[in-house]
């Protein structure tokens, strides 16, 4: 189940929430009580691990040389 975060637009208590994506978004601030509690847009914390594409292609190996560069 994913994490969520919400912020109170009125008073602006955080809080983060365990919820199923199924579930309805909560809109009452639990600390003011009014209506303005709303879901905040957050990036994904994921670390890429192994010796696939992710290690090898960007983790700053050889450079591509470009096609006017290379001798013939």
């Amino acid at each position: 189940m994913p994490i969520y975060a919400y912020k109170c637009t009125s008073c602006g208590f955080e809080k983060e929430y365990l919820q199923k994506m199924s579930d309805k978004p909560l809109t009452q601030c639990p600390k003011c009580g009014k209506s303005t509690f709303r879901k905040e847009l957050s990036a994904p914390g994921f670390e890429l691990k192994g010796s696939g594409w992710a290690a090898t292609d960007f983790n700053g190996g050889p450079k591509a040389v470009a096609a006017s560069h290379v001798k013939k």
